[in-house]
């Protein structure tokens, strides 16, 4: 009701000030004024001639030049009006009417044709609890960051916003985040491998001396925390050692679970770091697997079993290897063991799902094997 009341003093005011002009009884005339002007510009011209200012020539040439348009002026004042004081009258209030009845009139017309008059109102207490997934990410970290800073003791908060900083690339701000959450929550593991993560963002990737110190002071806390050991494998490539990166990255997948979000992150940097070397772990070739076939059944079992056994628990362990996955099919085919052979290819699509040249080669020897359809 207020803003209705508020819009129609604003709608007054903007009337009165078109019909003002409108009301004034009389207004001075245009020649009138003219006169007065040009005799006030004749007493100047005299003022300077007697000051030296200027010339008696150049005086007599400006005083004809006024004296020509007063004399103008003057004829025009002299001229009758062409309406009568009544038509004056009669069409100030026909204009008046006209603005005072026209204005709302038109401003209404707007609003029907491109406002929302049918939407309605929503209290300003509505719209301040407006649901958090109806509102922007930005308007959300700015509420947030508006509570830290009046309660810049807010942990919780801190830990909240931490995760945001990163997804939006604002590293600097997710270092500040995670270092407060650490050290206003207390110190552990996650929290330590968090603080580093953002310092090696903000670092363009490169893991410096504080992110590995902080990943350093997770594996303290924890031994066994995924992304400190993931981070510090980083970390000894960066530094150029190859051959301690595969081994803590090894061993971080010999520990993974099998749903573990992350195990395929680790295999994938695993695969890019070794390239496309073949596998240096024995598993059985095509040549055991012929030789295989001319010893006692007794002594082939138990060589191709073994074999196989421990080419299985290591693709456990580290699925990237593409050439152990059709070595182990191939080996459970000659062995006659039909349903392992289709658990194997069904274990590999998972672990090579994100490697298509890989997944067309274990697809290739599906249907070479005809172990489908």
């Amino acid at each position: 009701m207020t803003l209705w009341f508020l819009f129609a003093l604003m709608t007054a005011a903007a009337i009165f000030a078109v019909l003002w002009p409108l009301g004034r009884a009389g207004a001075v005339r245009r020649a009138d004024a003219d006169v007065a002007v040009y005799r006030d510009q004749i007493d100047e011209v005299a003022r300077d001639r007697t000051a030296g200012l200027i010339g008696e020539a150049e005086a007599e040439a400006a005083r004809t030049e006024i004296s020509r348009r007063l004399l103008a002026a003057a004829d025009a004042a002299a001229q009758p009006a062409i309406a009568t004081p009544g038509d004056a009258t009669f069409r100030r209030r026909t204009t008046a009417v006209i603005v005072l009845a026209g204005v709302p009139v038109l401003a209404a017309a707007l609003y029907l044709a491109l406002g929302s008059p049918q939407l309605p109102g929503q209290p300003l207490a509505s719209r301040a609890t407006t649901p958090p997934q109806n509102r922007s990410l930005d308007d959300l970290v700015a509420q947030v960051e508006a509570h830290l800073g009046q309660n810049p003791n807010d942990g919780r908060g801190w830990e909240v916003v931490a995760p945001v900083y990163m997804r939006l690339g604002r590293f600097e701000d997710a270092v500040k985040a995670r270092g407060n959450a650490l050290r206003l929550n207390g110190a552990t593991a996650d929290r330590e491998a968090d603080l580093g993560e953002a310092q090696m963002a903000a670092a363009n990737g490169v893991v410096t001396g504080e992110a590995k110190a902080a990943f350093e002071r997770a594996l303290a806390l924890d031994a066994k925390n995924p992304k400190a050991r993931f981070f510090l494998g980083v970390a000894a490539h960066q530094d150029g050692q190859v051959a301690k990166a595969v081994a803590i990255w090894r061993d971080l997948l010999q520990d993974a679970r099998p749903d573990s979000s992350w195990a395929g992150m680790v295999r994938q940097t695993l695969a890019q770091v070794e390239g496309t070397q073949p596998s240096q772990t024995p598993g059985p070739s095509a040549e055991d697997m012929a030789a295989a076939q001319k010893m006692s059944p007794d002594d082939r079992n138990a060589m191709v079993r073994g074999m196989v056994e421990r080419l299985a628990e290591r693709l456990k362990r580290d699925g990237s290897d593409v050439e152990g996955w059709l070595r182990l099919v191939r080996a459970y085919t000659v062995m006659g063991d039909r349903n392992q052979a289709l658990s194997a290819v069904a274990d590999a699509r998972r672990a090579l799902e994100r490697d298509a040249d890989k997944l067309r080669r274990l697809e290739d020897l599906v249907k070479e094997l005809r172990l489908e359809g």
